[in-house]
């Protein structure tokens, strides 16, 4: 049976390297897309790799200790290689449909070269970013006044209760939630990343300056906790943005050096925490299972649970103003999975949640419907994000929110289903940058009207 497993893994793999090639017109390491991070992050290493060593029983992997029944290791491994396939055709199918060539215009894209808009008015719209930057530092700042430790600041002292101060920052914050989440966490970097676009192509000072605020703050609001990934994550944004604005250009010896460098950092907060380092390069524990196997072991346990030891969700798992509509409680499946399965960490306050595949999330609330559902309606969402920001102006506001997107979509696909259905955090983060943009260009558009009786804008 291995063999024949490790044969279907293998003829999966090539047809998902086919059409993720034609859906998103490179798979290039060199020239990184929403698609190939996408199949390289969310599915073949978070997911694919990790669901061969399930279904042959050789992972030995401390979460699976939790699935008793070995058929939902075979369910499981089916339904991931069903994603493996599905998603890709969708997207592929969706852009023929509307006469999108993914290979021209995404190689046009990104040789194109970035365009600084309002040549007049450049100054009004620094001064309406740099009024939203200053908020999103201030919003920083109380961050961390409102906090009774910071972990980061109790490593640098020797603190060995890391994991529960970690939890604390998280769930015991003392303010305003909705600043930190939209203004500190989630706008911060964002901003920075425009900032930092604007500052290479402009040259220019206050610019420069901004920037450097900006990602300073950036740097602080995705490490004071000391969660792993927010930082990880927030470096390959500034990564891609310095490649999609020409300011360096990957070479596979870079690429080495790079993920050197992150793993190298990985197994430095590893053992910041107090992990055992003989754990380091177990294929099923310490930073290697964290990879591998810590994001798709929990979808096995949410096969095994839902509709059988647990009931179905039946939609709980929608952003709770859909839930308060409906008078539903809400309800997502990886935390209702990790008090389930892990009751006593979530009493002691050391717990987080089992996010995994997109598909676990949908199966905890509709079964096997609801996976096949969610593919075609992911396939359909990622085909209409990727064709929208590619026709749009290459500029430092529209490349910064596609490489938003970009990095944080194929960390949504590894995080849950119903924040692709509706996901206000997305809404009002785009809404924020975007109206930075529209109110100089409508003004523009109104100034030339009554100039010369036409709607043109610049």
């Amino acid at each position: 049976m291995l063999l024949t497993y490790m044969l279907i893994w293998l003829i999966v793999l090539g047809v998902s390297i086919t059409l993720f090639k034609k859906a998103g017109g490179s798979l290039s390491v060199l020239r990184p897309n929403l698609l190939s991070l996408i199949f390289y992050y969310s599915l073949l290493v978070s997911s694919f790799v990790g669901s061969l060593f399930i279904v042959t029983k050789t992972d030995q992997f401390y979460m699976m200790h939790k699935v008793t029944d070995d058929k939902f290791r075979l369910i499981g491994f089916i339904l991931v290689c069903t994603v493996m396939v599905v998603l890709p055709l969708t997207v592929y199918l969706i852009e023929k449909l509307v006469g999108f060539s993914a290979v021209k215009e995404f190689n046009e894209y990104f040789e194109r070269p970035v365009e600084l808009p309002f040549q007049k008015e450049r100054t009004e719209f620094f001064l309406l970013f740099a009024g939203l930057s200053a908020i999103c530092l201030m919003a920083v700042a109380y961050t961390m006044l409102k906090l009774n430790t910071i972990p980061l600041l109790e490593l640098v002292k020797g603190s060995d209760n890391l994991g529960q101060l970690r939890i604390e920052a998280s769930r015991g914050f003392q303010g305003n939630v909705l600043i930190r989440n939209i203004f500190a966490i989630a706008l911060t970097p964002i901003l920075s990343i425009i900032a930092f676009i604007y500052a290479y192509k402009s040259k220019e000072l206050k610019w420069i300056l901004l920037s450097l605020c900006l990602i300073s703050a950036s740097f602080v609001i995705t490490t004071y906790d000391l969660s792993k990934s927010p930082v990880f994550f927030y470096m390959l944004s500034m990564i891609l943005a310095a490649i999609y604005v020409g300011f360096i250009r990957l070479t596979y010896k870079r690429i080495a050096l790079l993920g050197a460098a992150g793993f190298a950092l990985l197994v430095g907060m590893y053992a910041a925490l107090g992990a055992d380092p003989s754990t380091f390069l177990s294929f099923n524990s310490g930073p290697v299972g964290r990879i591998f196997l810590s994001q798709i072991a929990p979808f096995f346990m949410h096969l095994q649970l839902f509709g059988n030891e647990f009931p179905l969700l039946n939609g709980s798992s929608f952003p709770g103003i859909i839930n308060q509509m409906f008078d539903q409680v809400h309800a997502r499946s990886g935390r209702v999975a990790m008090g389930y399965f892990y009751p006593d960490k979530v009493e002691a306050g050391t717990a987080g949640v089992l996010n995994t595949l997109f598909i676990g999330e949908a199966y905890a609330n509709y079964s096997y419907p609801g996976v096949i559902m969610s593919i075609l309606y992911l396939g359909l969402f990622l085909a209409v994000i990727y064709m929208i920001f590619l026709r749009l102006p290459k500029n430092p506001v529209f490349l910064g929110m596609f490489i938003y997107f970009t990095i944080n979509i194929p960390r949504s696909v590894v995080g849950g289903f119903f924040d692709f259905i509706f996901n206000p955090l997305w809404i009002m983060i785009s809404a924020f940058v975007f109206s930075v943009y529209l109110v100089v260009k409508v003004r523009l558009g109104i100034m030339d009207f009554l100039k010369n009786g036409k709607g043109a804008g610049q």
